[in-house]
């Protein structure tokens, strides 16, 4: 199955650069287009993309408001932030806003099509430390107030849960559990669809938001 991008920038020679570069992906489709944040939630309700890339300075509203709005509606859609700025306090910000990570504008046609790839089953785009970071900084949720998802996730899964909120990456879960990364794959998979959300990222956020797991140290 094909997977669905909705391109959003508002500048047209940027689209029609990464459209004509995801074209030749026989994996991937170019479903729309945005020029603000506005027109991508509207985008977004329409075409139902997997995965968006956002631009995130734009009129009208910028990237990271979109995102925060089309993550409310869609939880599943994986968006990318893709600047000119390597700044960590907007991949921050974008991560809160419900991003799987970020790009450089500047990133390689092999890097871009790796990262649309990954998030769309699941991965994401952040170093495990500042992962950490992030969520270190979070104020947690009461533990023993487990919201509705979260009871749906098996002792394993919660478990595999609270190393992938320590950065973990699925091999390194693997090789701690004594499991096959095929195993950790698809138990993270189902913890994703359990408790709704796009990417390992998020699920570590809503596990440190919601007392599913205790922050990790700095």
């Amino acid at each position: 199955m094909s997977i669905r991008v909705l391109l959003v920038d508002d500048h047209e020679l940027v689209r029609q650069g990464v459209a004509s570069m995801l074209a030749k992906a026989d994996d991937l489709t170019v479903v729309g287009e945005a020029r603000t944040g506005r027109e991508a939630i509207e985008a977004a309700r329409k075409e139902l993309p997997d995965v968006v890339l956002m631009d995130v300075r734009m009129p009208d509203m910028d990237g990271l408001e979109a995102t925060r709005r089309i993550k409310e509606e869609r939880p599943r859609t994986a968006v990318i932030m893709v600047t000119m700025h390597d700044n960590p306090a907007y991949l921050r910000e974008a991560v809160r806003a419900g991003a799987a990570g970020y790009l450089l504008k500047d990133v390689s046609k092999d890097e871009l099509l790796d990262a649309i790839r990954q998030v769309a089953t699941g991965g994401a785009f952040i170093e495990s430390q500042m992962l950490k970071g992030m969520l270190s900084e979070m104020k947690p949720g009461a533990a023993g107030t487990m919201p509705g998802p979260a009871r749906n996730l098996t002792k394993r899964e919660r478990e595999i849960l609270a190393l992938v909120a320590e950065g973990l990456s699925n091999r390194e879960i693997a090789d701690r559990l004594v499991l096959s990364p095929e195993t950790v794959k698809s138990h993270v998979a189902a913890i994703l669809e359990k408790l709704n959300v796009s990417d390992r990222t998020q699920a570590a956020i809503y596990a440190v938001r919601n007392g599913l797991v205790e922050q990790p140290a700095t």
